[in-house]
């Protein structure tokens, strides 16, 4: 079945493809508006996000062992956010959120956004650095 699945979306990704190359030749041949090929933009678009949310959503009912894990790194990714949020304040008077136009909430979320991007790529280093090591020891 999933061989069967598999060469059906290979052939609607070819297909999507052609009609993507044959719209791109029209409007640079002045065939077509460039509204036309922004609405198949936003056609491609919709299209993958609905792959990117289905996708795994399958996958998972075909293999439910592959859930725990996704539990597991949602609840990772939840408890990092709940950490850059309580670490993250606001430091501008009130004077300063008002010229900037800015709550002192928005400020705080900003910090948090920036604490969870510091943090995860940080995270990302150290496992780059952990399989390098682990792999020049094996």
């Amino acid at each position: 079945m999933i061989d069967k699945l598999s060469k059906y979306v290979s052939w609607v990704m070819i297909g999507l493809m052609v009609v993507s190359v044959a719209l791109g030749l029209l409007f640079y041949s002045s065939g077509i508006t460039e509204s036309v090929l922004l609405r198949w933009g936003y056609i491609l678009l919709v299209i993958a996000v609905i792959v990117a949310v289905v996708s795994p959503i399958f996958s998972y009912i075909q293999n439910p062992k592959n859930a725990v894990k996704l539990l597991l790194s949602l609840g990772i990714i939840v408890l990092v956010a709940i950490i850059a949020y309580s670490f993250s304040g606001n430091s501008f008077s009130n004077i300063k959120l008002e010229q900037m136009n800015i709550t002192a909430q928005t400020s705080r979320l900003v910090g948090m956004g920036l604490l969870f991007t510091y943090i995860t790529a940080g995270f990302a280093i150290l496992a780059v650095i952990y399989s390098s090591i682990s792999k020049l020891l094996k």
